[in-house]
């Protein structure tokens, strides 16, 4: 059970990555007792434990999927398999960052090896994607809606941001959007899942020309509408599908959960953090060595902040130092580009997020049609990406995406 501070899990730092997969409650991703049980496996224990009691909690659920498929249960089955997923994409985040630890790749590989098993025995029509991207090949899935799987109806590509992979695409927006009658695309793009741990693949600020590559390879598909595509991120995903939107005109609604436009602005925050002047922080390249130095040894010091930045934040973007860190971060923004966009617009605002700060300004400077949905703490749901309450988020975005695809 929790303890007097509303932790599941004894390490603050832990919990919040143990408790993330909550959020998948409602779509089949575990349950409450699920994380319950790891986080009393895991006990005073350390990243290492917290590793090892989710893994063994992925392989009971592996083990018992296949056993329930041998006995007939095939439903049953593909619950377990695409639950033994989450578990196993559970485990690994706290061992972000390069060199890649050879544990995080053996977890991925078994969490993929489950989703993949799920979704087959799930969703019958089932399309394995193999995206062309430069010399790139991105990996993905083409989900028909349930009920509808032979028919042509409006698809939503899902989008992820910094730490998320297909699975957690699937539990925390494709299943709800599946049910709705909605095909869905789930896949791992430059800087995300296994194109980022296998293959090495760090993130681009041009999410242009990644969306436009998974729209070009499911257009033909009989089941597409063409004229209904969607696109929909959370998390930094949040700007991907914007700045998509920008530059596609296949695009016909987008929605950006957080809204965000622009990430140089929460850079000039965070290097006044640590003491620059707003015109320095305007202007990093003029900065010292000796400042990101300072800076560096403060985020070491900070465990949330050591993983935010110098692990995750380094790796994922493909730099080893803090200067390159802000440099490359300063390059995401289409502030420029914003009128570009025409297609109607749907940005989310949990009033707890730190990323969603720039949310209502971005939705301001839009001309396109718009909608600003605000999300608070008394519905559950005032923290990033509303993630304690996935169902609230999914349904008022689905209920928008309706009301543009019907009227």
């Amino acid at each position: 059970m929790t303890d007097g501070q509303g932790r599941f899990f004894a390490d603050r730092f832990l919990d919040g990555f143990g408790t993330w997969m909550l959020g998948y409650t409602p779509y089949g991703g575990g349950d409450v007792g699920d994380v319950i049980a790891v986080a009393d496996a895991v006990g005073e224990g350390g990243e290492d434990d917290f590793y090892e009691a989710w893994v063994a909690a992925g392989d009971r659920a592996a083990t018992d999927a296949e056993r329930t498929l041998a006995d007939g249960h095939r439903s049953s089955a593909a619950d377990l398999y695409l639950r033994a997923s989450a578990f196993y994409a559970s485990a690994y985040h706290p061992l972000f960052g390069a060199p890649v630890d050879p544990r995080l790749v053996a977890a991925y590989r078994r969490q993929l090896e489950a989703l993949d098993t799920g979704l087959t025995l799930r969703h019958e029509g089932l399309s394995r994607l193999q995206i062309p991207l430069g010399d790139l090949t991105l990996p993905g899935y083409l989900i028909p809606a349930h009920g509808h799987e032979g028919e042509q109806r409006p698809v939503i590509i899902l989008v992820n941001g910094y730490d998320a992979t297909m699975t957690d695409l699937y539990f925390a927006s494709a299943v709800a959007a599946l049910r709705r009658g909605y095909h869905c695309v789930i896949f791992d793009g430059p800087g995300q899942g296994g194109v980022l741990y296998e293959q090495g693949v760090p993130l681009r600020p041009d999410w242009e020309a990644v969306v436009s590559a998974v729209i070009d390879v499911i257009e033909p598909v009989p089941i597409v509408d063409a004229s209904r595509i969607a696109v929909s991120g959370w998390s930094l995903g949040g700007y991907f599908v914007p700045r998509a939107a920008t530059s596609d005109s296949r695009i016909a609604a987008c929605i950006a959960d957080p809204g965000q436009w622009d990430l140089a602005s929460g850079i000039e925050g965070f290097l006044r953090r640590f003491g620059a002047t707003a015109e320095q922080a305007a202007d990093p390249a003029g900065l010292s060595d000796e400042f990101f130095a300072a800076a560096h040894e403060a985020i070491a010091a900070d465990r949330q902040l050591r993983w935010s930045i110098l692990q995750r934040g380094f790796w994922a973007n493909g730099v080893t130092d803090l200067r390159g860190f802000v440099q490359e971060t300063m390059r995401y923004t289409f502030r420029d580009k914003v009128d570009d966009i025409r297609c109607p617009v749907l940005i989310t605002m949990a009033e707890n997020d730190p990323i969603a700060a720039s949310a209502e300004e971005f939705y301001e400077a839009l001309t396109a049609p718009k909608t600003l949905l605000r999300f608070t703490a008394d519905e559950g749901a005032g923290d990033h990406c509303e993630m304690m309450n996935r169902s609230l988020v999914n349904r008022r975005a689905l209920d928008w995406l309706d009301g543009v695809f019907t009227g």
